[in-house]
């Protein structure tokens, strides 16, 4: 976010995945299947999702806040609903009211990108996946992965952080991170300043098979060279619906 959203004292916003019970990280390396063979099992189900996905369409709804103690000094909001032709993302206004906060535009790509963030066969090649362990999440059990960019190319952007893929669906069930770089730019001796949040994206699992995210959050201090600023966001992704009568990868 940038500087320009204020210093900002967020209120934790109430919402069951945030309340998940946690087990602890087992570290022993997989019992059947080689961290290897996990990767390569849960990045091709991937895959298959990012297809699935195109047959749906869904409501995107998106809040920003800036605070300073109880006051709330800025607000972005925006609803829409998403759909897809072929792989192309379409996007139908719905709510937006005249935005309380100066947006970037890498601000505005990271919440649109962040719900489809995923690591298919397509996204192997340009992050290094360390397996962690596994841990169990309720009632889920989980593969852990540590993630990270193998490099940086220019105007594109990234996840880094951690992935909890289900151990018998093989799929994100959960992610942790936030999206890099951060950016700082020198201008005229002035330093600009973009830097981004740490947010949890959940997943859940719609139609039975394939499990698509429905909340995404974020609660982060940025620290600008000119001082912190603490932001809140919230998106949630509901009335996820079929739009094609194409069957799905593996009926």
């Amino acid at each position: 976010m940038l500087i320009r959203l204020l210093t900002a004292t967020l209120v934790l916003c109430a919402w069951l995945p945030l309340c998940a019970q946690e087990g602890e990280l087992d570290k022993s390396p997989p019992k059947i299947l080689s961290p290897q063979q996990v990767i390569d099992r849960f990045s091709a189900r991937e895959s298959e999702w990012k297809r699935v996905r195109q047959s749906y369409s869904f409501r995107q709804s998106i809040t920003v806040k800036a605070l300073d103690g109880n006051d709330e000094r800025g607000e972005y909001r925006q609803v829409a609903d998403i759909s897809y032709a072929g792989a192309r993302r379409t996007k139908n206004i719905v709510f937006a009211p005249q935005s309380g906060i100066d947006m970037s535009k890498e601000d505005l790509d990271d919440l649109e990108s962040r719900s489809s963030f995923t690591i298919g066969r397509e996204e192997l090649a340009e992050y290094n996946v360390a397996y962690s362990g596994q841990q169990k999440i309720d009632e889920l059990h989980c593969y852990v992965f540590e993630v990270s960019p193998k490099a940086m190319l220019k105007d594109r952007r990234y996840f880094q952080g951690t992935i909890w893929v289900d151990d018998r669906d093989f799929q994100i069930v959960r992610l942790r991170g936030k999206s890099v770089p951060d950016i700082k730019i020198k201008k005229k001796k002035k330093l600009i300043e973009n830097l981004f949040p740490q947010f949890t994206t959940w997943r859940e699992q719609i139609d039975g098979k394939f499990w698509f995210p429905t909340f995404s959050s974020a609660d982060d201090t940025l620290h600008f060279n000119a001082g912190e600023a603490r932001i809140k966001q919230v998106l949630k992704f509901t009335d996820y619906k079929r739009t094609s009568g194409a069957s799905q990868p593996g009926n």
